[in-house]
């Protein structure tokens, strides 16, 4: 079993990187536009990783692992239901959210749907920027604490110093470099992300095979000996309340079709269209692999552990990571799946501070870059005290 200490290694000398790599891209910013859409200019393939780590987060890597454990084949709808959604909104949303971002050549979300309501132009946008700050405000401190609670977990660390860790991982790339830094520190969430989440399940199956003492030596059989509630892709029930287990599933769909604007600003900031068509085949291709590898996961946590076997099923990706890997290996792919954690803060931090400055406070600016990087340090430094002094409102 691993050793707490490689990891708190690992994770040290990831994180460094991880910064460096943000703070290295944020000198390539030299205009608001830089700092609020990259200057809408970010490859396919950066937009498409962007917009997936966002996106999933620890959903892929614990949330649906735990909740394939939890439930079994049930668990097939929700995949189902996010995969379809996704995959339309990068049919249908992506392109017309990008030409038409271009034709307004606006830099945040509001703006764009301001700029297309004429004479309420302006209300729409101070109105819809303030319910994102106030909402997103709330939701970067909850990150914060979340963060804070994730190292607690992991490392014992007293949660409101956790909490300082991971202002201290995001806010300077963040601060610096805007939403460049957190686009391309995304990617590497998600390179990491979608590594766990193949070859995971791969050595995963392949321990299986090589250890018959386990609960299961297969998937099949471990939802098979699990029970009919794992086994069945209706989670045991028939008729009404069948189509209700599905539907209950599937409606996961519709949270993917363009409400949430911090996965429609990667949309607007790609570059022209034929890296349009690079973004969506690559958000696709790994939007597949990711479902299908976290679903494998938990049930390979089934095979190993039993069904009642970890008290907590959203601790089953990690549990599996430390199971059939070699303890630094484990250490690396863990440290990966924190990071995405508590990185989320970044996508949310930004675009407050952008929907702030673009559309509420812009007139007041002279130098509008340092402006930006001056209220994105403000609303980080809130929502980290909102965090430590009020944690139960959030």
């Amino acid at each position: 079993m691993v050793n707490q200490s490689q990891i708190i290694l690992v994770m040290i000398i990831y994180l460094t990187l991880l910064i460096g790599w943000g703070i290295w891209q944020g000198r390539q910013v030299k205009s608001q536009k830089d700092y609020a859409i990259a200057g809408r200019n970010l490859p396919g393939w950066v937009a498409a990783l962007s917009e997936r780590a966002t996106g999933e987060s620890s959903w892929a890597l614990l949330g649906l692992p735990g909740f394939a454990y939890a439930t079994g084949l049930t668990s097939i709808w929700t995949a189902i239901g996010c995969v379809s959604g996704i995959i339309v909104a990068w049919w249908l949303i992506a392109f017309r959210l990008r030409e038409e971002a271009e034709k307004y050549d606006v830099n945040s979300f509001t703006e764009f749907i301001a700029r297309r309501h004429g004479a309420m132009e302006k209300p729409i946008r101070i109105v819809s920027s303030l319910v994102i700050v106030f909402f997103f405000f709330f939701y970067v401190g909850a990150q914060f604490l979340g963060g804070g609670k994730t190292l607690n977990a992991m490392f014992g660390i007293e949660p409101s110093l956790g909490m300082l860790l991971t202002a201290c991982i995001i806010v300077p790339y963040t601060v610096y470099g805007g939403f460049r830094s957190v686009v391309y520190t995304d990617v590497i969430q998600a390179i990491v992300m979608i590594i766990t989440l193949i070859v995971g399940p791969l050595v995963g199956l392949l321990y299986l095979k090589n250890h018959p003492d386990l609960f299961a030596g297969s998937l099949s059989e471990a939802l098979y000996l699990a029970g009919n509630s794992y086994s069945s892709i209706t989670n045991g029930v028939s008729g009404f309340a069948a189509g209700i287990a599905i539907m209950g599933g599937f409606s996961w769909f519709f949270g993917y079709l363009g409400g949430q604007p911090q996965l429609s600003m990667r949309f607007m900031a790609i570059k022209d269209k034929k890296q349009a068509r690079k973004a969506r085949n690559v958000g696709v291709i790994w939007t597949l692999f990711a479902y299908l590898g976290a679903l494998s996961i938990g049930w390979i946590g089934i095979a190993v552990f039993g069904p009642q076997g970890l008290s907590d099923p959203e601790t089953v990706m990690p549990n599996v990571m430390l199971t059939v890997f070699p303890p630094v290996f484990a250490a690396i792919l863990i440290t990966g799946a924190i990071a995405a954690m508590i990185s989320t803060a970044d996508s949310l931090l930004i675009l407050s501070a952008t929907e702030l400055s673009e559309n509420i406070l812009k007139q007041q600016a002279k130098n509008s870059l340092g402006y930006s990087r001056g209220i994105t340090a403000i609303l980080a430094v809130v929502a980290l005290l909102l965090a430590y002094y009020t944690p139960s409102n959030l």
